[in-house]
């Protein structure tokens, strides 16, 4: 948090590597993202120059443990580099989120140790880009109906069938996290790791995207793909394992959301007292402190939800449902908040140069991923009632 946003001095409760390692990220999207990220999202291009140097900086799993390379962060820190991605652009903090929560994750969570010390560490350094298949073009909000099919052959190994759709680094992964059912119903679902470049793998980017424009989406098709056995996560099984890897990458889209929201909100700032209207800096009326006043006040909520939530995670005593309600708060606050200041900047508020329209277009998608805002109610109202409301 800056000065700007900092309003309930929530710096002073951070421990020294947690401000350190913010700031450092700060500084990484302040120079290397902000500069370059208007013009990518215009060209629909994902800056794969940025790669090497977040993983020098240690993003990519970064709440993992050392011995596999990685940062062997908190939870809290971890959140804190979300927020700063974020705050550069949500396709920046979407390719370290996939890449860490998503990928690495279920590797870590239900790989053999062989799997982790194969693969965690070239992810960790960014030699070995990951994405997660889930998601598929007829199932999103109710993954258990998905048609991919892994099915057993004598040897042991599977062969692949399917397709996955909205896949953030699909087309530039080197792995692929694929989850498949090998049974009939919901409780064979497994998770695979598949090469990319295995027979019968292919990745179609997804094309006509009016948001996450600086991030790569794909569909991934799978035609009679076939695995050794050795690719298997053998501690997956069911749908509770996806929605384990997605509960990881819930938690950091909510402090993201903090990021893109106080961007929309400094930007607003600044304009507001520099954006000079019948002879006085606009910020003097009272129209728009009322929107300053009302963007601060939920971003400091958001803050503190999300900081709480961290703790409650490094303690291990957070639950799925805690998540849905800071991913569901934040977002829709971050995209309120978005909103609100393209309108404060005017006409000036539509072009690249500025933050807040592209912000608000990308976040439309982060309120519909990793579960959607409808989806994440009726988590919290089955948590509130006890009743299941989904069917």
């Amino acid at each position: 948090m800056t000065p700007a946003t900092d309003f309930f001095n929530i710096d002073s409760v951070l421990s020294e590597e947690e401000r350190a390692v913010r700031d450092s990220v700060r500084r990484f999207v302040d120079e290397r993202v902000l500069p370059i990220i208007g013009r990518c999202y215009v060209d629909g291009r994902f800056p794969r120059e940025l790669v090497p140097a977040m993983a020098e900086l240690g993003l990519f799993g970064a709440n993992l443990p050392e011995q596999y390379g990685c940062a062997g962060l908190n939870n809290v820190a971890y959140g804190l580099i979300m927020q700063e991605l974020e705050r550069g652009d949500s396709g920046i903090r979407s390719f370290a989120s996939v890449q860490g929560a998503l990928a690495m994750y279920p590797i870590y969570a239900f790989g053999t140790e062989e799997q982790k010390r194969r693969y965690l560490p070239g992810m960790a350094s960014g030699e070995i880009i990951g994405c997660f298949g889930l998601t598929e073009p007829d199932f999103g909000s109710n993954p258990a109906g998905m048609i991919t099919t892994a099915r057993e052959r004598p040897d042991g190994s599977y062969v692949l069938n399917g397709a996955k759709m909205w896949i953030t680094n699909g087309s530039t992964a080197h792995l692929a996290i694929v989850w498949a059912k090998t049974g009939a119903d919901e409780r064979t679902i497994r998770g695979f790791i598949v090469p990319t470049d295995t027979p019968g793998f292919s990745a179609r980017d997804q094309k006509g995207k009016l948001s996450l424009r600086a991030s790569d989406t794909s569909e991934l098709v799978f035609q009679d793909l076939c695995l050794p056995k050795s690719q298997l996560l053998p501690g997956s099984g069911g749908l509770k394992s996806p929605l384990m890897c997605l509960t990881q990458a819930r938690y950091g889209i909510a402090w993201g959301a903090v990021g893109a929201a106080s961007a929309c909100y400094e930007e607003a700032v600044r304009y507001a007292r520099s954006r000079v209207m019948f002879g006085r800096p606009i910020g003097g009326f009272q129209l728009q402190q009322a929107r300053l006043a009302e963007m601060l006040t939920e971003i400091v909520k958001a803050q503190l939800v999300v900081l709480h939530l961290g703790r409650l995670k490094d303690a291990g005593t957070y639950t799925p449902q805690q998540v849905s309600l800071a991913k569901r708060n934040n977002v829709n606050m971050a995209t309120e908040i978005a909103r609100e200041a393209r309108r404060l900047l005017g006409a000036n508020g539509i072009l690249a140069e500025y933050g807040a329209m592209r912000h608000m277009e990308n976040l439309e998608s982060v309120y519909t991923y990793e579960g959607t805002h409808d989806i994440h109610t009726l988590i919290l109202g089955q948590a509130i009632t006890g009743l299941d409301a989904f069917t």
